[in-house]
Parts: structure tokens; sequence; C-alpha cells
């Protein structure tokens, strides 16, 4: 694979390894220099911002196809994380826009619903066996949120359990305040939200002793890693039942990824309500929050008090909910879930092969479900390192990988594949030198950061 900036595979020597030449990202940095004047910390996104690449590549992107991207000075990368894990399919996937771009013909936004509404909700349930009723929204926020807005409603109490190993469960103040960047979020409202330790059973019963006739609803991503969480889901399930508490299950990331139907599908144990997003619309911006009819119904008509479910202008907007529409059609048909699988096996099987190969399988790590690896970087002490991290980002960069996470889609096929494994290879021989040498004659960057903290 040639390199892009075409330097040779181990650039170490005896003066360490050479900054990545700025000149290749011009319009990159122009750009970001606009665009912190105007987009607090640069980008919409906070995973997206600034701090979350090194100083030495601030890659704006241009376009992307498949399972490559473009930046706007023209440097070809292979992508991982792939939107924040929203693109399955690949970038700009024929069938998806194809279907977009008809649905733009016939207008974007009405009084009344437009057919596609129905369409795309009839896709879905079909999808997630234990889902009778769903309502679309444009983020998992809106899901999520709208799932504890009616747990609340249904059960009559106050309180929120959610577990606490789950990073991101919504931008709402119920889940924020919970957060270091919790600053704004009213300490009445961080009260009312109780965490408990993923995986534990023992620990959500406790949290329910101590909240007697409290909890409205178990908030929780149904799994993260590469175990089995049958058994504790069917325990929680049932745990939930006998309290009188909402399970709602946080599919935004494992639906479309695990499975199309999501987790509980594998694992059969259907939840109350849940969130899905992400995936189903190969990143067009379309969230969906399903559940069991007598509790969804309370968000349309009928004898109970209703309850402000999901409303929003866009929550139908046609060329999304198309795209959604074909997205899960492609998955209805088979294999991309199997194919995520498979070659995020093949990747990681790699990307090990090459840590031992360097020596530095005990800091270099890959962790998480094959279908949505991540990596953990360690220093010589072998503590998670955000230094260390940058370091791998710079060398990833380097070599034509954008590469925060190793997460893939249906279209990262085996050259791809092989390519990046190549890459990393030559890139962990670099941290193999730092760890000896020093940190300091390599990196050629302030750290990369958190996207949530407190301060900085």
């Amino acid at each position: 694979m040639a390199t892009l900036l075409d330097l040779p595979a181990l650039e170490v020597s005896d003066a360490g390894v050479q900054p990545l030449d700025p000149g290749r990202f011009l319009l990159s940095r122009a750009h970001q220099r606009r665009a912190r004047r105007l987009i607090p910390g640069g980008a919409h996104t906070y995973a997206r911002g600034d701090d979350q690449m090194p100083d030495a590549a601030p890659v704006v992107i241009d376009r992307g196809h498949g399972c490559r991207v473009w930046d706007v000075d023209g440097n070809p990368f292979i992508e991982y994380g792939m939107g924040l894990r929203s693109v399955t399919l690949g970038h700009a996937n024929e069938r998806v826009t194809a279907a977009a771009r008809e649905a733009l013909d016939l207008g974007s936004s009405f009084s009344r619903p437009h057919a596609i509404e129905l369409e795309a909700a009839e896709v879905l349930l079909s999808l997630v066996p234990g889902a009778e009723m769903v309502k679309f929204g444009k983020h998992g926020s809106d899901a999520t949120s709208a799932a504890v807005r009616l747990a609340r409603a249904v059960t009559g109490r106050p309180d929120v359990a959610i577990c606490s190993d789950h990073p991101f469960l919504s931008q709402g103040d119920w889940f924020i305040g919970t957060t270091p960047m919790r600053a704004g979020v009213p300490r009445a409202t961080r009260a009312l939200t109780q965490s408990f330790a993923g995986g534990d059973l023992p620990a959500l019963e406790e949290l329910f002793a101590a909240h007697p006739g409290s909890i409205a609803c178990v908030v929780l991503e149904p799994a993260r890693g590469d175990e089995d969480p049958t058994v504790y889901l069917r325990g929680v399930r049932e745990l939930c039942d006998r309290e009188g508490a909402l399970l709602v299950f946080d599919e935004i990331v494992t639906g479309f990824r695990w499975h199309e139907g999501g987790v509980q599908t594998l694992c059969d144990v259907t939840p109350d309500l849940s969130a899905f997003g992400k995936g189903m619309a190969n990143g067009f911006a379309v969230s969906a929050l399903t559940g069991l009819r007598r509790h969804m119904e309370r968000g349309g008509t009928g004898p109970h008090e209703r309850v402000f479910l999901l409303s929003a202008t866009n929550g139908g907007e046609v060329h999304a909910l198309a795209a959604a529409a074909e997205t899960m059609r492609v998955y209805r048909e088979g294999g991309v879930c199997d194919t995520l699988h498979r070659q995020g096996a093949r990747l990681r099987a790699g990307v090990e092969a090459a840590a031992e190969s360097a020596g530095v399988a005990d800091h270099f790590q890959l962790a998480g479900r094959n279908c949505n690896l991540v990596y953990v970087a360690r220093d010589a002490e072998g503590q998670p390192s955000q230094a260390y991290r940058t370091l791998v980002l710079q060398e990833f960069v380097r070599r034509g990988l954008l590469a925060p996470s190793f997460v893939v889609s249906a279209a990262h096929d085996d050259g791809a594949i092989d390519d990046t494994i190549e890459a990393v290879g030559e890139a962990l021989e670099v941290y193999r030198a730092a760890l000896e040498e020093g940190l300091d004659r390599y990196l050629h960057s302030r750290p990369v950061q958190p996207a949530i903290r407190s301060f900085g």
C-alpha cells in the first residue's frame, strides 16, 4: 500500500520520526481556523472536534465512497469509525443514495404525513420481533429521552437507573447531568438519575432496594464487548418486571451492527422500549423509538393522559426515511451483519498479530465485538494513555488510515483490511520505539482529549 506521505515503511531513525508535512493539510488548517471562530469546538459534534485528532493532521473531509474518504486537500484515507458508527453499508451506497435522491424530487416536508412514514415503520418493525409500534426522530437522544419520559408517565415514578459503564446514552439532562460536562444541569435534575455497574445484577437489585418504588426505568446498552449478555439481560428483565419498572434498551449502536434486530433479537429478550439509530439509515439522520403497544400508544390518542412522545418538524423528512427504508431492505435481504462480523474478525486477527510481531501486544490492544472494535493505547507502565493514542493516530494518518477506532462497514473488503493491517504493523514499530526511547522523540502534537470532559 502506498503510504499517505510516500515515506519508507519504517520512518524510525536516530532523530525519531519526521513530523507530518503541514503542506498536506493547508485547506484543512484554513477551514479549522475559520470554523473555530464560528462553531464552538470547531465542529457540530464533539466527537468530530479538533481536539480529537493530532495537531499535525487536522483532517476535514470532502467526500467518501465505500470505506474510503478524501479530505479537502485531496488526501485519501481508508476510514474506520464510519460516521461515528452510523455508516454500516459504506459511504454513498448506491442503493441508499438513489432512494434518497429520488425522494428529494418529491419534496422533503409537508403539512400532512407522507406515505414513506408508514413504509419505513413497516420495514423496521418487521426486523425487530418484539417491537409493536414506532416513532421516528432525528438522533438517538430523541429516542432515549422520549423513552425516559414515557416510562415516567407509565409508572408515575421520577427516577431513572442507568448503567455507569455506558459512555453516552443521551444529550438530555437526565444523562448529561451524570457526566463531567454537567454544567447547566440543575442539581435537582441530576438527583433523579441513579447509576449501577453493568453486568452486575446484584448491584441493580441493591439500587432498587435503595430507591424503593421510585425507579421508572432501567436504561442500558444491551451489549458493549464480546461477552454473551443473555443471562444478564434476562435477569434484568425479570428484575424490572418484579419491581414494576420499564426496561429500555439503547440499541443505537448495537442495532444494525450486532444484528439488524438488535441484541434483543440475538438474546431473545424483549424490552419495553428500544432506541435505534446509527446504521438504520446508513448515515442519514433517522432514529427510532420502538416498543410495546400498551406503552407506545400513550403517545397517540386514547383513554390515557397523553404523553408528548416524539414530535419534530423534520421527524418525517421524506428523503431521510426513504434512505432508512432502503437501508433496512438491504439488511432484510441478509448478509450485512455477517459481513461486519467477518471483516471485523479478519481485521482483529491481523492487528493483534501485528502488535505481537512489533512487541507491543501488552500496550496496544483491541476491545469490543468484531463488528465494533476499539483500541486501547497504553504507556510504558501499562496505563491507558491519551498521548500514546495520539501517537497511534499520527502514525495512522501518515499511512493513509483515518482510524479513531476499528469499526468496519460492509464496504471494507479484504484488500482494504489487508492494507490496513500492513499500515498498522508499520505504525506499531514506531510505537515500540517510542516506548523504548521516549515518546517526545516521536510525538509531534499535543495529546488528544476525551470528548466529554469538564475543562479545556
